[in-house]
């Protein structure tokens, strides 16, 4: 161990935070979380010989250590992970988070409501609260609440009530032993724990009891007593930690950003746009977004534009004004700051329609794929505002960086190491991979769309009901009567799996 390291070591606070490692170029090998930086630290450069091969490989690389400080464990977590996205170490193992996060997925709007777990939330219009790290927390907090507010966890056969009904965790929708619009009325309430409202809940609860018991309902009175028992008791038995927020401002490449960008505010939500087509055909776009420097999948959108065109600069221009429409404006807020994946003409394009929707105070800026540049607009040949940033040079210069004018624009190189680009990378490169992801989606439609569209008797419902749960004509002819009953019932299976046999080969 060289002494600087030695010294960085002694350094290092009893406090939680995730420590970098470095190797002797500069480069990033390995990344982790600790609850005390210094114990954990101290626990690598301990007796060599008890370590793994993989540990003594990475000590043995070590030149260098750098950490940030956190406030809780909590935060700690989610900075490892997103920075193990960010920069790739190789002794790290690949986006190893992705494998203990979860999502709570409420189906709220189908006609079977549902309550599960899920690790990628796509966008299919059911609700979802998350990210949750502690998995085995959120499976035992869903667990009591099942009993508080029954709810369905898969559609099962509507011959019979399900086991779960008798124990009281299903409310037994199939066979009507209740209704959809009470169904939803409790998934509502469940909804609202889930957000932090449980007093409320309570207090609701409460109230629906004591009008029970005013009327003489005391079976009904009963249930909402139970009921508000189970609930008031729940903190008791586990701490639900479904609504904690995070927040990093202690991320070194955020507070780069923001003054390389000269910005008075603070970067709390950056979303990222994309357009992915294959020659005009199936042409979409992508909404990422970034919440202090994490991404926020929940929060992710997808469109479809209205006109199929190999066009990126008028795709660009409908989705943002699409995006920046009032109604939007009002459900989703306003970021501060937007990336354009691409150069000048993508950025020229966003940024004249952000002035088209007046919404004028919204930083762009794009990055070309390229040369990995910066592209910052200066002056509009239409008058318009452009980019809305204020680059500090002397900060550029500390880092190494160039400014190049080209036309209207400024052209920002900066070392591809440095930590600012890498979350603009990955804010780019998760904008990308979310518009490919769905562009991938409606091809593999349109490949089994023609065949089903001459299914006599099947309509368009029945077709997107098969397609989202199927995907591919290849996986409805391999999958059983009874799970395409399921779907589509029994009739229209029937019909289905006869006109495939006879029409495909």
């Amino acid at each position: 161990m060289n002494s600087k390291l030695e010294q960085k070591i002694n350094q290092l606070p009893l406090k939680p935070g995730v420590y970098f490692f470095f190797d002797s170029n500069g480069k990033i090998i390995y990344i982790g979380k600790a609850i005390k930086l210094k114990n954990r630290v101290k626990q690598y450069f301990g007796n060599i010989k008890l370590k793994d091969l993989k540990t003594r490989a990475l000590v043995a690389e070590i030149a260098d250590l750098k950490w940030m400080e956190v406030d809780t464990e909590l935060e700690a977590l989610f900075l490892e992970a997103e920075m193990v996205k960010r920069y790739l170490p190789r002794f790290n193992i690949l986006l190893r988070d992705d494998r203990s996060v979860n999502y709570i997925r409420i189906d709220y709007n189908s006609s079977y409501p549902t309550v599960s777990l899920v690790r990628h939330p796509p966008d299919d219009n059911a609700k979802y609260f998350g990210p949750y790290l502690n998995t085995f927390q959120i499976k035992l907090a869903l667990k009591y609440l099942r009993r508080i507010f029954p709810y369905s966890i898969k559609k099962t056969s509507a011959k019979r009530v399900n086991l779960d009904y008798f124990l009281g965790l299903d409310p037994g929708l199939e066979e009507q032993k209740v209704s959809l619009k009470k169904y939803r009325a409790n998934l509502r309430k469940l909804i609202s724990v889930i957000e932090g409202k449980q007093k409320q809940i309570e207090h609701q609860i409460e109230t629906n009891m004591k009008k029970a018991a005013l009327k003489q309902d005391y079976e009904k009175a009963a249930t909402y007593r139970n009921q508000l028992m189970a609930l008031t008791s729940l903190n008791n038995r586990v701490k639900l930690g479904l609504n904690s927020g995070v927040n990093l401002k202690k991320d070194d490449s955020l507070i780069n950003l923001k003054r390389l960008l000269g910005l008075a505010s603070y970067l709390k939500r950056i979303e990222g746009y994309d357009i992915s087509h294959m020659q005009g055909t199936n042409v979409v776009a992508s909404m990422i977004v970034f919440q202090n420097g994490i991404s926020e999948k929940t929060s992710y959108r997808k469109f479809k534009t209205t006109i199929d065109q190999n066009n990126d600069f008028s795709n660009m221009r409908e989705i943002i004004l699409r995006r920046f429409s009032q109604k939007n404006l009002a459900a989703w807020g306003v970021p501060d700051l937007v990336l354009i994946d691409g150069g000048k003409g993508q950025l020229d394009a966003a940024i004249s329609a952000r002035n088209i929707s007046k919404v004028i105070n919204v930083p762009f800026i794009g990055l070309a794929k390229k040369s990995e540049q910066i592209v910052v607009q200066i002056n509009r040949s239409d008058g318009g505002l452009a980019s809305l940033v204020n680059l500090d040079l002397e900060f550029l210069k500390q880092n190494d960086g160039t400014l190049i004018k080209s036309d209207n624009f400024l052209l920002i190189n900066i070392s591809h190491d440095n930590p600012l680009l890498k979350l603009l990378q990955r804010i780019r490169d998760e904008s990308h991979r979310f518009a490919v992801s769905y562009h991938t989606v409606l091809k593999r439609q349109e490949s089994v769309k023609s065949i089903l569209d001459d299914i006599p008797g099947i309509g368009k419902t029945t077709r997107l009901k098969i397609l989202r749960k199927f995907g591919s004509v290849k996986k409805i002819q391999t999958t059983t009567l009874e799970t395409l009953s399921d779907v589509v019932g029994p009739s229209k299976a029937k019909i289905i799996k006869k006109y495939l046999e006879n029409h495909t080969g």
